[in-house]
């Protein structure tokens, strides 16, 4: 009789076991990525968000090419102040700089100005953007903005190529930021450098969705586990973290 008991527990915990597993790939809340480090977690999509989460950070939800125009609102050269921004990176004109997150190419053209004797990548994951900003390379006649469909884990950008590298407002939207750091940094030259910028989730007043804004804490806890060294937080800007990052390796 024991034994009988035993076996039916056995059988019964099995099949528990089973269903719980097979549960878990169907349902984003209890599914993990084993195959990432570190590991992403998944629960119910936020507002905004996609439901998988990153060392305690939902990662946000990507705009879409449809909503490319508010990437070139009026007001955004007194929200953001790109030109200050750009101004603190104290590029060289022969350096070359990738624009991750390129979209249409708002900053990259500005960037082109002062590499003459440089080159911009310009690198989005989703090539509807690309080709915006391929029609209006060729319209401006700027010859030194080179267009790269990036992959969700990798800008696909050569190793030890790149002077500097620009994350600006959309790093928070990186699928997978901890292989897409890490490959970044691989393109990186000894010394290179990354800025990134990020809406402040500290300030409450600031009218964008909380997911597409981050604390400073965190951009240092994200990027840092990767190996990159903190180098300083420039307070240039009104509304965004502008925060530095160094290739030391």
């Amino acid at each position: 009789m024991r034994f009988e008991t035993n076996h039916f527990l056995i059988g019964y915990i099995s099949r528990i076991l089973a269903i719980v597993v097979v549960f878990s790939f169907m349902h984003p809340a209890l599914a993990l990525e084993h195959d990432q480090d570190p590991v992403y977690l998944w629960r119910e999509p936020s507002e905004n968000g996609t439901g998988k989460i990153y060392l305690g950070r939902e990662i946000a939800s990507l705009m879409s090419a449809d909503d490319a125009l508010w990437l070139e609102r009026p007001d955004r050269e007194l929200s953001e102040k790109p030109d200050e921004m750009i101004k603190n990176m104290s590029l060289k004109p022969t350096d070359v700089v990738a624009d991750i997150g390129a979209g249409i190419g708002y900053l990259s053209f500005k960037l082109s100005k002062l590499l003459p004797q440089g080159k911009v990548l310009a690198v989005d994951v989703q090539e509807e953007m690309l080709n915006v900003l391929q029609k209006r390379i060729i319209e401006s006649k700027i010859y030194n903005i080179e267009t790269i469909l990036g992959s969700l884990k990798s800008p696909n950008l050569p190793d030890e190529h790149v002077d500097a590298v620009l994350i600006f407002d959309s790093y928070h939207e990186f699928t997978h930021p901890y292989e897409m750091i890490t490959s970044i940094k691989n393109s990186l030259k000894p010394g290179g450098l990354i800025f990134i910028g990020e809406y402040k989730a500290e300030d409450q007043s600031i009218p964008i969705p909380l997911l597409h804004r981050m604390f400073a804490s965190q951009i240092r806890k994200e990027l840092e586990i990767t190996g990159l060294q903190f180098k300083e937080a420039k307070n240039v800007l009104p509304f965004h973290h502008f925060m530095v990052f160094e290739n030391r390796e």
